[in-house]
């Protein structure tokens, strides 16, 4: 039987960004970088900014690679299992893409770099992997096989959780039951399953007309009823807000995702369950990505920090004046909204100036989570100290940052890795609950 044909690949400056150990997830294959994505990276290297710290993080591993000539000769990666790596600096491909584009640019290096290499080494199929799907169409524009960085992708969206579930149950004194003794043994609804339920997994539990709420609790491995709660003035409209409110406020879990389309309450759910048990934390953060227009950075904006950050978390200001208009201008609670704002103990900022601060015994709410990758979500929640509780909330098809997709975003990969873990609660909703009008623009429109 022949051997399968080598294969190299060939890294474009995205990639990088996306995942500075991309190196190591190639296999016994080669990998290889145009000078070009050496020359972007230095561009990035400072700055606080998680691309920042990518960028960095690479240059130090090609760094332990320096003792070799990385410019000349393929150096042999870390492991059995891996190829070789080297930097290439020869764009003399044969076909110029710069010339068929009809611009010199970054892109065009990369590609003609990549074209010289599949040229003199026919033996190997050479692949470009970029984030950049313009990049993708004009590498198979010159017949050149282009793949997206797939390493963290989740492959079937459709086997993403939900969270919550509805149960038809034969029994129908077991809904009775429920109520009367506020818990369910797991066989009373699922009887002869030989699986326990997926832990913190909320159902609605229907028996002809009657119907309760209930969630499976791993800590006492049984099925216990979720009463509608109330948090701050905020009370669910639907099943699945319960189920969302209901994850926010138990103490025993420490990481909730909230997922849905705009309009379903998932912000809003977060913070007024956060400011609920404000007096069990030292303090609340509410955090979102900031994705400039064009992708261009905060600093071309005018006026100071605080000037410049607010377009972008004008919709949390939204959230906390709705909670507040629960209450008369008179009430201690309308008051304690704009007390915990000035005091910092409720502090909205940009995911990026939470940089360096300590994340103990705090709520920590990041609001278009989807915007972000599954290296930064690693790096936000590995922050966690003691008595910390982490929600993230986003819709994970509505992607605003570039090389990003439902399929790679940082959300979706925390979704469906973190499955089950009775630390964890997530909690889909659908039902839009802002307004007639918005319904009617997210079914129709």
């Amino acid at each position: 039987m022949p051997e399968p044909q080598r294969k190299i690949f060939v890294l474009d400056t995205s990639v990088i960004l996306h995942d500075f150990n991309a190196l190591q997830n190639f296999q016994e294959h080669d990998v290889a970088i145009p000078i070009t994505v050496l020359e972007e990276l230095d561009q990035f290297k400072k700055g606080n900014s998680v691309l920042n710290l990518q960028a960095r993080e690479f240059i130090r591993q090609l760094d332990k690679l320096s003792n070799h000539n990385m410019l000349h000769e393929w150096i042999p990666l870390d492991g059995p299992a891996h190829g070789k790596f080297r930097v290439l600096t020869d764009e003399n491909g044969g076909v110029d893409a710069s010339e068929i584009f009809g611009a010199r640019k970054a892109d065009h290096r990369i590609l003609n770099a990549t074209l010289s290499l599949a040229r003199s080494a026919p033996d190997k199929r050479v692949i470009l992997v970029s984030k950049d799907i313009n990049l993708r169409l004009k590498a198979r524009a010159l017949n050149l096989p282009a793949e997206d960085y797939d390493t963290v992708k989740i492959k079937d969206l459709s086997h993403l959780p939900k969270g919550k579930a509805e149960v038809e149950i034969a029994d129908g004194g077991a809904i009775d039951r429920l109520y009367q003794d506020e818990w369910l043994p797991v066989e009373a609804a699922f009887p002869g399953q030989p699986e326990r339920p997926a832990a913190n997994h909320y159902y609605i539990l229907r028996s002809g007309s009657k119907s309760a709420l209930a969630f499976y609790n791993p800590a006492t491995d049984r099925l216990e009823r979720v009463v509608k709660p109330l948090a701050y003035g905020i009370s669910p409209r639907n099943a699945e807000q319960t189920f969302a409110l209901h994850a926010v406020l138990n103490p025993d879990v420490l990481l909730v995702t909230l997922t849905g389309t705009a309009g379903t309450g998932k912000t809003l759910l977060a913070l007024a369950g956060a400011m609920e048990q404000r007096r069990h934390f030292r303090q609340i953060y509410l955090a979102r990505p900031i994705v400039p227009l064009s992708n261009r950075d905060i600093g071309f904006l005018p006026g100071d920090i605080q000037s410049k950050i607010n377009p972008y978390m004008q919709p949390l200001w939204d959230n906390l004046g709705i909670i507040k208009n629960q209450f008369d201008e008179k009430e201690r609670e309308y008051r304690k909204v704009d007390e915990m704002v000035e005091t910092e103990k409720l502090h909205i900022v940009p995911l990026a100036y939470i940089r360096g601060r300590s994340l103990s015994n705090v709520i920590f709410i990041v609001d278009e989570a989807q915007n972000l990758t599954p290296h930064e979500v690693k790096t936000i929640i590995t922050r966690a100290g003691e008595r910390t509780k982490i929600i993230l909330t986003g819709d994970i098809f509505q992607i605003d940052t570039p090389y990003l997709d439902a399929s790679s975003n940082g959300l979706s990969y925390l979704i469906d890795r973190v499955r089950g873990n009775p630390l964890y609660a997530h909690v889909h909703l659908e039902k839009g609950e802002r307004s007639a009008l918005a319904n009617l623009a997210s079914s129709m429109l």
